[in-house]
């Protein structure tokens, strides 16, 4: 067989049946250094793997399984496949979220239905080997004097994303108690792993922080899903934990009625970031200033389908996955401005809901 060119791949993730959508599990895409994308196939079947990660030196994905409350590892096989290694392992309810810390030792897995925090260690095939869940949240501005607040007033806890710090600490959003929580995980394996809540940042009632991405200069850029703003959260030079200090708008345009906030990315080079924003079905880009302590909104771009919930941004070009249009649909982002042109290719995909990029390797 003639050898084919090399190209990035991309996996995506999906709602299937079981929560309403057209996906049949996880996606194989091939994408070309001019922006063009290929559907290779479905990789692996499954339900609702609704996010997905990669081992940062192995070919195994992580995939959440939304509805069946799971998390499982998936390995390589054959040009784009992937077949399940090891069993699915339980999590929380609307377990929507999985990270890899940076070495391969865990996984955190988000659970948006009842707020679990969940620690998964790895071993060193990747595989997963053990639990360990992190304590509970409790709401900040659920407290009064006297007490707690009634059953009616009470605020669910929504664990949504992890982020793997660069000091080797993790951070988790709840988008239900407005909170970031800050992790110290232990050097052992599973139950060992001993996740230790370091310390909380607040954010203002009401916002939910969805996702959250960390600028090379250290700053943490979160999204929040409510309020369509972005926070920045910095580290205190005395005491190493993180503060509030910086809360402005997502859009340049302002929110609209019925939007709601998905996700955010970093240009490359750290200048830019990009927001998603569903109902009007935009993306927003924002200036990074102030030494990234400060984001400052400068264009909003029609997304070009509907219901923007995810996006990648890789080698100058931005990939954006509808979950309602069922497509992802890529941008060139002009290298100066930042900002994206118009769409240079549409892949139909059904019911995508996340894009992850893995290298694959040219074949012959």
């Amino acid at each position: 067989m003639a050898s084919l060119p090399a190209h990035d791949l991309i996996w995506t993730g999906s709602y299937t049946a079981d929560s309403g959508g057209r996906g049949t599990g996880i996606g194989a895409v091939a994408a070309a250094a001019d922006g063009t994308l290929r559907w290779l196939g479905v990789a692996a079947a499954a339900d609702s793997p609704s996010f997905l990660a990669v081992h940062p030196s192995l070919p195994v994905v992580y995939a959440v399984a939304e509805q069946a409350r799971t998390v499982r590892a998936y390995r390589r096989a054959g040009a784009f496949g992937l077949e399940p290694a090891g069993p699915a392992w339980p999590a929380g309810d609307a377990a929507c979220h999985v990270a890899v810390e940076p070495s391969g030792r865990f996984l955190v897995v988000c659970c948006w239905g009842d707020g679990q925090v969940l620690f998964y260690g790895l071993d060193a095939d990747g595989g997963i080997v053990g639990r360990a869940a992190g304590v509970e949240s409790r709401d900040p501005y659920g407290e009064a004097p006297g007490g707690g607040p009634s059953e009616r007033d009470r605020r669910p806890s929504r664990a949504h994303a992890a982020l793997m710090l660069a000091d080797g600490r993790v951070m988790t959003t709840d988008l239900g108690h407005d909170l970031l929580r800050i992790w110290n995980v232990g050097s052992g394996q599973g139950p060992a792993l001993g996740p230790v809540l370091d310390h909380e940042v607040v954010l203002p009632r009401g916002s939910g922080p969805r996702h959250l991405v960390q600028h090379p200069g250290g700053h943490v850029f979160v999204v929040t899903e409510y309020s369509i703003e972005v926070a920045v959260a910095g580290l205190s030079p005395d005491s190493g934990d993180f503060r509030l200090g910086f809360v402005g708008p997502a859009t340049a345009g302002g929110a609209q009625p019925d939007d709601s906030a998905a996700e955010i990315a970093l240009a490359a080079d750290g200048r830019y970031a990009y927001v998603g924003v569903r109902g009007s079905n935009r993306v927003c880009v924002l200036e990074v200033e102030a030494g990234a302590a400060a984001l400052r909104p400068v264009a909003d771009v029609p997304s070009g389908g509907n219901w923007p919930r995810h996006h990648l941004v890789r080698d100058g070009l931005l990939h954006v996955a509808h979950e309602r249009s069922g497509d992802v649909v890529t941008f060139p982002l002009d290298a100066v401005s930042g900002l994206p042109g118009i769409p240079a290719f549409r892949l139909q995909v059904a019911s995508p809901t996340a894009l992850v990029a893995a290298r694959l390797v040219p074949r012959g």
